[in-house]
């Protein structure tokens, strides 16, 4: 009797879209290199395509770092607001604030994978451009983050009357260094505890900077109460 041999097929995994593997390309290398280490032709040759697809798809470099924020910043922006409009409905100051703190840390921390919202590879993109001075990527920056950010600090005014704006702004400025370093510096605090403090604990991670945020906005209300004004 004949048989007939049936043919194995190999599985090969579909070749990601162009335009998210020069996305995911363009990510990796300028969270090595920066955004001015970084040239288009080396963003074409990582994400195995010609050079033409890259200009094809965003035009110039600026409009891909543009699209890489994009892709990042709608997510996390949304998760704040929401967060932000729960925290909005607690009638205690003190859990207020420690709830609006919480609202614009929990997005950074929350990804799983570096596409959806946060991502440690976003991080080291925004910890290493806002050292470059790039004026291309700072106007980037700003259009992703200044409106969210500002309502974040109207909101925190709201929970500490006493202190001013230009002291609040501060702080916020200070979280968001703190925010920067403990995503893309995790591994230091694990070496420095002996392995007793993980700095991968996100959860640990996020309450921490709370309460310490949170504690440093306080005292600026009880400053300026004590001191009379």
């Amino acid at each position: 009797m004949q048989t007939t041999e049936i043919p194995v097929h190999t599985y090969k995994k579909p070749r990601q879209p162009t335009r998210e593997a020069i996305l995911d390309a363009a990510e990796l290398l300028m969270s090595q290199r920066g955004f001015n280490g970084v040239s288009l032709r080396e963003i074409a040759r990582e994400s195995d395509v010609n050079l033409g697809s890259v200009t094809y798809h965003f035009g110039t470099k600026e409009k891909l770092l543009a699209a890489i924020y994009d892709r990042h910043t709608k997510p996390m922006n949304q998760r704040r607001l929401e967060l932000l409009s729960e925290a909005g409905r607690i009638t205690d100051r003190k859990e207020r604030l420690h709830a609006i703190v919480r609202a614009f840390v929990i997005p950074a921390f929350s990804s799983q994978s570096d596409v959806a919202g946060g991502g440690a590879r976003f991080t080291r993109i925004r910890a290493i451009l806002s050292m470059e001075g790039n004026e291309a990527a700072r106007h980037i920056i700003a259009a992703s983050f200044d409106e969210t950010t500002n309502l974040f600090v109207d909101a925190i005014a709201g929970c500490v009357p006493n202190a001013d704006r230009g002291s609040i702004l501060w702080r916020c400025h200070f979280l968001l260094g703190a925010l920067y370093y403990t995503l893309v510096n995790g591994d230091r605090i694990d070496r420095l505890s002996g392995g007793m403090v993980k700095g991968s604990d996100h959860d640990r991670a996020t309450e921490e900077l709370v309460r310490a945020t949170a504690a440093a906005l306080q005292e600026l209300d009880l400053t300026k109460r004590k001191a009379g004004f």
